[in-house]
């Protein structure tokens, strides 16, 4: 795996596990009894905890992304390979 590609791949992870990840413990102003008045979303989460959801994401993604490495280092998967040219 070429640097661009681990690159590549850790982001595709990085962007999967994310979405996964927010909505975890989050609370809409209208489960809180908050109410947003005129032109304010009700399920708006009332605190997103982003940073600690970044920092989650990428340390969850990194192990993921080491996983795979290690699996196709070490040949756990045999991957075919694209042939040199189309014919």
């Amino acid at each position: 795996m070429g640097i661009a590609t681990g690159i590549a791949i850790f982001l595709t992870i990085w962007w999967t596990v994310l979405f996964a990840i927010l909505p975890l413990g989050t609370v809409s102003h209208a489960e809180a009894g908050i109410d947003k008045g005129d032109g304010g979303d009700p399920g708006a989460p009332v605190d997103p905890k982003l940073k600690k959801k970044f920092f989650t994401t990428t340390w969850i993604a990194a192990v993921l992304w080491l996983v795979l490495f290690l699996v196709l280092k070490f040949q756990l998967v045999s991957l075919p390979s694209m042939p040199g040219h189309w014919s």
